[in-house]
């Protein structure tokens, strides 16, 4: 029996007993402190408490200061990725840290108005709370246009409506009813169903993303903190814990935002591993398929760059820079090259009388059947009109003379057909030259080969000259 496992291999229930484990290792993380909440709430001495105002003032500022620059990091990530979710997730963080920060400052009047001191806390969990509910019912919504997203007026209205939070908070605290019990205790309830409602929502929807796991950890965290708070009284321990743990919520929902900052810019579309590889695999196809495109169409335009778009024969550029190169090769190795001129007899009197469509099909069959006569490795190029060169590398002037006469032959001899002319007969005058033998510069070996033409055209056209 086989007992070996192919490495890299994931069996089925392997896969679902890690995942499964995994579940549980996040929801025993989220609900971790619930043991500590039972454990003060049973053994704690109620006769045990830690009042003190500077160490309470300097936790809240550093709390305000985290919140702000958290909100700040939130809408960066909002203005470029435009996600409702991250506009709420603005808000909740501001919302929180404006209402949350006269509960620092007014640590003080703990002895004078103890209710000053403590609705605030409730006041801000409860509308961090409502506004965290409400970007998770915009999870996966259209994101907002880019217009939307700058247009200062809604955010200045939140930020008024955070303020007047704080100034109906302080009367509430001035009124008659700011003693009873059931005003914070309904504003800690309210903070406590709304993270529930949230979890509710996530599990029900199997809302799963790396970060939004780190959404659902948190607003857990935000719920028991709320539980403690109800469970315990001002600078007792409990109250103390409940602390701790909204602090842990907003530090690893703020890491969140830091990591979102980082990558995508997206809370909802963060990548796990998995999803991460497939995305950079596709990435990596369509930038395989840029540069093949990219190279096809630089080999395009090299090629319409180098090349006669009428015939298909180079063009003056490019043959001039094969002569270049072919000299400084014979030069370096010792070798020799011959080139020949050509020019098409009486090709004028062929436009002229059948026009220049014919012009054209007789330019294009020429330099069809220069190419079936020279070597694979020579070349035809068209200088201008019906003007043409053939370069010859490592080729003798005896070899140039029989290539140019294989040339001259095939023209006089080809019939080209077009839909005009039934049959037209063309002759070529060839001049030849060869490298070192009639200079070793490109000014010397074109000139030699162009005067030679000249005598061809003088001597009655359609022969080969080479003196």
């Amino acid at each position: 029996m086989d007992m070996s496992v192919t490495i890299g291999e994931r069996p089925e229930s392997i896969r679902r007993a890690t995942k499964i484990y995994a579940a549980f290792l996040i929801a025993g993380f989220a609900l971790s402190p619930v043991a500590l909440i039972a454990y003060l709430y049973f053994f704690q001495d109620p006769a045990l408490k830690f009042e003190n105002h500077l160490f309470h003032e300097i936790a809240i500022a550093g709390a305000t200061i985290e919140g702000l620059f958290v909100a700040y990091v939130s809408w960066r990530c909002y203005l470029s990725s435009g996600e409702p979710l991250l506009r709420w997730l603005t808000l909740g963080f501001l919302g929180f840290t404006l209402i949350y920060a006269p509960h620092g400052a007014f640590t003080g009047m703990a002895h004078h108005n103890i209710w000053l001191f403590l609705l605030y806390g409730p006041a801000s969990r409860l509308a961090m709370s409502i506004l965290l509910l409400i970007g998770l019912l915009s999870f996966n919504q259209e994101p907002d246009t880019p217009e939307q997203r700058v247009n200062p007026r809604p955010w200045l209205a939140w930020i008024a409506v955070f303020l007047v939070v704080d100034v109906a908070v302080a009367i509430l605290a001035y009124s008659p009813i700011a003693s009873s019990p059931a005003v914070r205790l309904a504003m800690e309830g309210g903070a406590l169903l709304f993270s529930a409602v949230d979890l509710s929502l996530m599990l029900i929807g199997r809302i799963r993303s790396p970060l939004m796991t780190v959404f659902g950890i948190s607003i857990a965290l935000f719920g028991l903190s709320s539980l403690a708070f109800i469970l315990g009284k001002p600078w007792n321990h409990m109250w103390w814990l409940a602390h701790a743990i909204f602090a842990g919520g907003f530090f690893i929902l703020s890491y969140g935002i830091i990591k979102a900052f980082h990558t995508t810019r997206s809370f909802a579309n963060i990548y796990n591993q998995e999803e991460m590889v497939n995305r950079l695999a596709m990435a990596m196809v369509r930038t395989e398929s840029a540069l093949q495109e990219l190279q096809r169409s630089n080999q395009m335009l090299e090629h319409l760059a180098s090349t006669d778009p009428l015939t298909g024969a180079s063009n003056r550029r490019h043959f001039i820079e094969r002569v270049d190169a072919e000299i400084a090769r014979a030069k370096r190795d010792d070798l020799s090259f011959a080139m020949l001129a050509l020019d098409l007899d009486n090709f004028k009197a062929i436009n002229d009388r059948y026009g220049h469509q014919v012009g054209d099909q007789v330019l294009q069959g020429f330099v069809q059947k220069c190419s079936e006569e020279i070597r694979p490795y020579d070349s035809v190029a068209r200088m201008g009109g019906e003007e043409f060169m053939v370069l010859l590398p490592q080729a003798t002037m005896e070899l140039a003379v029989t290539i140019g006469e294989r040339i001259r032959q095939a023209t006089e001899n080809a019939v080209f057909e077009s839909i005009l002319v039934p049959k037209l007969i063309l002759t070529v005058s060839i001049g030849v030259s060869q490298f070192g033998q009639d200079g070793t510069t490109i000014d010397t070996i074109f000139r030699a080969a162009d005067e030679r033409l000249y005598r061809a055209k003088d001597q009655g056209r359609n022969c080969v000259i080479t003196v």
